[in-house]
């Protein structure tokens, strides 16, 4: 599984509301489009963007734009988390 579990914090929050954008902790091993296709085929919503960044922890976090504008609201509400 490439992914971990969603990044919830403050900054997250916002990048949901006013970007559409989730935030994800990913294998440190998997690719831009490894984490595409995974989310596209787990939650069944077209992707648009992916950026990856590592933390200062070592964990490699993934920020996902949606092309659906209600996409991530949606992937949260489904998970348990909004």
């Amino acid at each position: 599984m490439i992914l971990k579990y969603p990044f919830v914090t403050e900054k997250a929050a916002m990048m949901l509301e006013g970007e559409n954008k989730l935030q994800f902790v990913v294998d440190r091993d998997a690719t831009k489009r490894d984490i595409k296709l995974e989310l596209e085929s787990v939650f069944e919503q077209e992707v648009s963007e992916v950026r990856t960044m590592m933390t200062m922890k070592g964990e490699k976090k993934a920020i996902i734009r949606f092309a659906d504008e209600k996409a991530a609201e949606e992937i949260l509400s489904r998970l348990g988390i909004m």
